[in-house]
């Protein structure tokens, strides 16, 4: 009996281990952690969601497309679907599909790669009115992600006189609203100054009225 009880002891004491193990790291430490969330960082703890008069228009960590809905894939892709009267988003290779980030991992001297730069290049340069040479790498690049939300200052500056022709509105009140929305390098010195661009249209469309 003895023997009994010594050899069945170690797994007594490795479910109870178990049991308590899942409890406290299984439910009541997620609970915690939710709670906390919810109670002090709820927008973030959300997934950043992005509202107009109470409903969500998207994640200010999602890019996503303010081209044609009914477009095709090459035309959106090249921003030939590109709609006017708002700003546009970074390029994306994985079609700004949240359950798909991907990206196109082509090399600097890939044919596809190319063709697709000189394809954004003529497209932008035609929209916005500017010299192909000056267009900011990233409206014409895609991001690791694909679902980038950002783009440069200098891509949303870029796209101002177009979007204040296409509103009626005055290119300065444009070019004021991209001021307000320029973030700067995280904690000073990280990164590059970047605008978002859900934000921006967000607000773009309260001052379109």
């Amino acid at each position: 009996m003895a023997t009994s009880r010594g050899f069945s002891r170690p797994y007594w004491v490795a479910l109870r281990y178990m049991l308590v193990a899942t409890a406290v790291l299984g439910i009541a430490y997620p609970v915690a952690v939710l709670g906390v969330g919810q109670l002090a960082l709820p927008a973030q703890a959300n997934g950043s969601p992005v509202t107009v008069d109470g409903q969500t228009v998207g994640s200010s960590l999602i890019g996503q497309s303010f081209a044609d809905p009914s477009a095709d894939a090459d035309a959106a892709s090249t921003g030939d679907a590109a709609l006017p009267e708002w700003f546009q988003s970074r390029p994306s290779a994985a079609n700004y599909d949240s359950s798909a980030s991907v990206a196109s991992n082509y090399g600097p001297e890939n044919p596809d790669f190319i063709a697709a730069i000189e394809a954004r290049k003529s497209a932008i340069s035609k929209a916005d009115g500017v010299d192909p040479a000056s267009i900011p790498v990233d409206a014409l690049t895609t991001s690791g992600s694909g679902l980038d939300p950002h783009i440069s200052p200098d891509y949303a500056y870029e796209q101002v006189n177009r979007i204040a022709d296409a509103r009626g509105l005055a290119a300065s009140d444009v070019t004021a609203l991209v001021g307000r929305f320029v973030q700067g390098r995280d904690l000073g010195y990280l990164g590059e100054p970047t605008v978002n661009v859900l934000q921006l249209n967000v607000a773009l469309s309260q001052l379109a009225g």
